[in-house]
């Protein structure tokens, strides 16, 4: 739900001199589909929109790896954070409709609404639930709906007041999703209907989404459907041969206003122009007013500017910030409004640049960084005139360096444990314990091995295996959960006293927040 969150060589076209281009490059759909080849990529669709006309939707390659069905444009992706966007408009339909204020107490409409500190509780608005300025970590939280959970969305928003805050309110910036299940939250208690029919009747109809799906019934229901592909089960995640992951295996259901929608290429057509055109729908009615799109796109928490590596150091950007589902930033000095978006085998991006009413969305059923941010900054240059660089073989190279870099460390590491312990025979690290924001962890015995199973996440189990001391590494049994160290703490008297974690891989996504949890023994 967050950015996870986690590109070769033909030209795309000759310049001789910067133009601004109002057309699809030359040869598009030839370099789309090489670099579909060239990445494994099974299936990309894209969609571009200019001066409010749709000049390109479709699809490229396959649903699913190895089968005959194609994707068009009809056909749907899970499109991950971009989807936070829908969230922001689905509350500024509400705004609209006098039912809510964007600078509302969250606590006057949520009564149960807690935060761990009392006095940011009564301060958080509205428009503070969409910013990531609430002082909570990284992704904090994230764990009790990714992999997957079976907490309600009632639930999810009842246990984020155990969560400990990283910095102070409204100091700074740190991505989360959290609350964004909080905003699908207040969407129901707002409207009376659920967040899904609530979607799906007051934004997916008015707006034209022929396809879109906020629910599993609706999009299990559509057989045109991409299928989820991922580099999974080598010691870092996206060094691997591509694999078919479950479909079913996204997130937990609450998460859904952060991101767990699905799109096709038209839907997302009718989207950017929906956004370019600041609420007004093709056929000259309103999904929003103008005044809810200026409150969107505004921007309201200043991003951390880091220099990108080398090979990517063109990309970086001169002031970010983020909007109300949106991030808002400059590229070679013109304004553009964008989002990422990453699921279990699906990834997506969304960028819209109002300078030049240009809009396009490109959506992935697998994890391949080339060919979506490669092809995301080939558009960007394309439209706004600049020389041609080869994008994708720059975030190829990045991609690839990064995972070099990463499995050198894990090796490294793995050479030299310490060879002590562990201080207790097994069976005493084994039994009940809890955390106070994700809830039941169990340590078990099977046989020589030590087993581990969070119960509030269905299936996330595995085997323990001895590192050092009183640490272990929790191996998955699904290869798409990232590894995590397990430390024990002991008491005076030799009891296991707490366990703390934290991930394996120094590049694993922050949605695996093991390093916020703090497991207790559960009183007898």
């Amino acid at each position: 739900m967050k950015s996870r969150i986690m590109l070769a060589a033909l030209p795309i076209v000759a310049l001789t001199m910067p133009m601004a281009h109002a057309e699809v490059p030359r040869d598009f759909e030839a370099r789309v589909e090489q670099l579909r080849q060239q990445t494994g990529t099974p299936g990309i669709a894209i969609a571009i929109v200019e001066d409010g006309k749709v000049v390109h939707a479709k699809g490229y390659g396959v649903r699913k790896q190895g089968a005959p069905e194609k994707v068009d444009a009809d056909t749907i992706f899970m499109i991950g954070s971009t989807g936070k966007a829908f969230t922001a408009a689905a509350l500024a339909t509400l705004v609209d409709a006098g039912k809510l204020k964007w600078d509302d107490k969250v606590v006057d409409h949520l009564p149960d609404f807690q935060m761990y500190d009392p006095w940011v509780t009564r301060e958080m608005t509205v428009r503070d639930l969409l910013v990531h300025r609430s002082g909570l970590g990284l992704g904090a939280g994230d764990l009790l709906v990714i992999p997957r959970g079976n907490r309600s969305r009632e639930e999810v928003v009842r246990r984020l007041r155990y969560l400990k805050p990283a910095t102070s309110f409204r100091s700074g910036y740190a991505y989360d999703n959290i609350l964004y299940v909080v905003a699908g939250r207040l969407t129901e208690v707002v409207s009376g209907q659920s967040w899904e029919d609530y979607m799906r009747e007051h934004v997916f109809t008015p707006a034209g989404l022929a396809h879109a799906a906020a629910d599993d019934q609706h999009r299990f229901g559509n057989p045109n459907r991409a299928q989820p592909h991922g580099r999974v089960g080598g010691p870092v995640r996206g060094d691997g041969p591509q694999k078919l992951l479950d479909e079913r295996d996204q997130l937990a259901r609450a998460s859904a206003p952060a991101g767990l929608l699905a799109m096709s290429a038209n839907d997302m057509a009718r989207w950017l122009q929906i956004q370019l055109a600041n609420g007004a729908t093709p056929e000259g009615g309103r999904l929003f007013s103008k005044e809810a799109s200026r409150e969107m796109w505004a921007p309201v928490t200043p991003m951390p500017l880091a220099t990108p590596p080398a090979p990517i150091q063109g990309t970086a950007p001169q002031f970010q910030a983020y909007a109300l589902g949106w991030e808002v930033r400059d590229y070679r000095g013109t304004k553009i409004l964008w989002h990422a978006g990453g699921l279990f085998g699906f990834t997506s991006v969304v960028v819209l640049i109002p300078e030049k009413n240009v809009g396009f969305a490109i959506e992935l059923n697998a994890e391949e960084i080339e060919p979506r941010f490669g092809l995301m900054y080939e558009l960007l240059d394309h439209y706004l005139g600049l020389p041609k660089q080869d994008w994708p073989a720059k975030f190829g190279a990045y991609r690839r360096a990064r995972i070099a870099d990463a499995q050198v460390a894990i090796r490294q590491k793995a050479a030299s444990p310490a060879a002590v312990g562990p201080s207790l025979s097994l069976d005493r690290y084994a039994g009940r314990f809890s955390d106070p924001w994700y809830g039941e962890l169990i340590i078990g015995k099977d046989g020589k091995d030590l087993t581990v199973d969070f119960t509030p996440t269905p299936g996330m189990k595995g085997h323990l295996e001895h590192w050092q001391y009183d640490s272990f590494i929790a191996r998955f049994d699904d290869p798409a959960i990232e590894a995590a160290y397990l430390i024990f703490a002991l008491d005076a008297d030799g009891k296991v006293a707490q366990i703390t974690m934290k991930p394996v891989s120094p590049i694993a996504d922050f949605s695996f927040d093991y390093q916020d949890l703090r497991f207790t023994p559960q009183s007898p």
